[in-house]
């Protein structure tokens, strides 16, 4: 899988479970400490993230770093 694809994926399960938990981008920004600009290229998938913020991300949404990853 190339690397645009993975990144555009698991945006959209950030994005998804984001949502589902009823958090607006910007609220769930300040939540993790990133700026809400960046959390909508990470939801795009525009950027590759690093561990550190994958780590923060699923913290924020109340699961596992390997639960996030698991589902893309």
């Amino acid at each position: 899988m190339k690397k645009e694809m993975v990144s555009v994926k698991l945006g959209n399960k950030i994005k998804e479970l984001r949502t589902y938990k009823k958090y607006s981008q910007e609220s769930f920004a300040d939540k993790i400490g990133i700026h809400r600009t960046y959390m909508g290229a990470i939801e795009r998938g525009e950027k590759n993230i690093t561990i550190v913020t994958a780590k923060r991300i699923s913290e924020g949404l109340d699961m596992s770093l390997s639960e996030l990853l698991n589902e893309i």
